[in-house]
């Protein structure tokens, strides 16, 4: 079975557990230990992939007085959400990348608030170029700026429409959707190089809908997510999680890979990790970006924002990040600076941004229908689904998981 049946969120690297590929350590660390409640091992659940889609699932079925064993190949909970404090600045870092929990969904916001203090935070990304630097995404005081205007949100309305290429009537591809909608100035100057690099594609080789997923905005708002609840945990989202964790009925064993003959000793399996590793990439393995990180811990402070994108394609880094940043209720003299650079996922990295090209669409409904032919399975999660979740939408379709695994008879 595979869950989901919510919209896809943006790309945004929230955190699920890749658990099919080789470790370097076989050590193990179980925590809240199941023993002496009546539930026999064979009659526990197996979670697979500590992250929000597996707490989640996992706690809301220990709340229903269901055990479940949750693994890890990591050494850590959170997944790609793993948060830690440098020892050297006291600052928190968020080891795989940025998360800032953003949603409209009022149960999920009050879900999460329920483990964790959250501060409030607004991402306002800024992203230089050759032209300067500007506000993103594009709002009226980047228009006004990059073209040296003092234009009205009517008139800045009307000057975009006429920047965009008359001639292309029905955009086929990123590019095209992208010239038909801004001209060439502004594409090529935010979207042609930062795609190029983040993708590792030609936007004419990307599909249009992933241009239209970009905000234009003409007003002043540079809230990059414009959500109704924003927010970051005050003591990081791995504090967040081991909350989630934290229930008697909840066994957790991290540094483990899973194994299908694991699943023999449990009467189901929640499966977050990559749905093609778990069939052994036998219908070929789908597209994945990854990302990594050269850090560097300076004094004071280094850009004054938490992202600074940087879209010229002579660049060969997508964006740096600030991480005190992203903790305006904390004060540190120095300061962790992370540049972050995007690549093809190779057998060994962890998989972060689904593709979804054409020949991934194909073998994923491959998957799909291997997928719907296991049974006491259920596939669930950003990688266990192989769609664009954020983290909202990641937690939405655990709960409504969980209540559908209530309601199993052999459960």
């Amino acid at each position: 079975m595979i869950a989901g049946n919510l919209p896809e969120g943006r790309p945004s690297g929230q955190g699920n557990s890749y658990l099919t590929m080789p470790l370097s350590t076989n050590a193990s660390q179980t925590l809240n230990s199941a023993e002496g409640h009546p539930q026999s091992p064979a009659s526990k659940l197996l979670i697979v992939g500590a992250g929000f889609s597996g707490a989640v699932v996992a706690r809301e079925l220990a709340e229903a007085g269901i055990a479940s064993k949750v693994i890890d190949q990591r050494p850590h909970i959170a997944g790609n959400c793993h948060t830690e404090r440098d020892d050297e600045t006291g600052i928190m870092v968020h080891q795989y990348g940025p998360h800032i929990f953003n949603t409209d969904l009022e149960d999920v916001w009050k879900y999460v608030n329920r483990f964790a203090d959250f501060g409030p935070f607004i991402n306002r990304v800024k992203a230089t170029t050759s032209n300067g630097v500007f506000s993103l995404p594009i709002n009226l005081s980047t228009l006004n700026q990059f073209f040296g205007k003092k234009m009205t949100p009517a008139e800045a309305k009307v000057f975009v429409e006429g920047l965009g290429d008359k001639t292309i009537s029905d955009p086929q591809n990123f590019e095209e959707q992208a010239l038909s909608m801004l001209g060439p100035e502004l594409y090529e100057t935010f979207f042609k190089g930062y795609t190029r690099k983040q993708w590792g594609e030609d936007p004419r080789d990307l599909p249009a809908s992933v241009f239209k997923r970009l905000p234009i905005r003409f007003d002043t708002n540079d809230n990059y997510y414009n959500k109704k609840y924003q927010g970051i945990p005050r003591e990081g989202y791995t504090e967040l999680i081991r909350a989630i964790l934290d229930h008697p009925l909840i066994e957790l064993q991290l540094s483990t890979s899973y194994q299908k003959t694991m699943s023999a000793d449990h009467v189901h399996t929640v499966y977050t990790g990559p749905i093609d590793r778990y069939f052994n990439c036998s219908e070929g393995r789908l597209g994945y970006r990854t990302v990594f990180w050269e850090s560097e811990t300076l004094s004071g402070d280094a850009q004054g924002v938490a992202c600074m994108n940087y879209p010229d394609p002579d660049i060969p880094w997508t964006r740096k990040i600030e991480h005190k940043h992203f903790a305006p209720w904390e004060s540190h003299p120095q300061t962790v600076l992370s540049t972050e650079f995007s690549k093809e996922t190779g057998e060994q990295d962890i998989p972060y941004y689904p593709k979804r090209l054409a020949r991934d669409k194909e073998i994923l409904a491959r998957y799909q229908a291997l997928a719907g032919q296991e049974k006491n399975v259920t596939f669930l999660g950003r990688l266990g689904t192989y769609r664009y979740l954020d983290m909202d939408l990641s937690i939405a379709e655990a709960l409504a998981a969980a209540e559908n695994l209530k309601r199993k008879p052999l459960i």
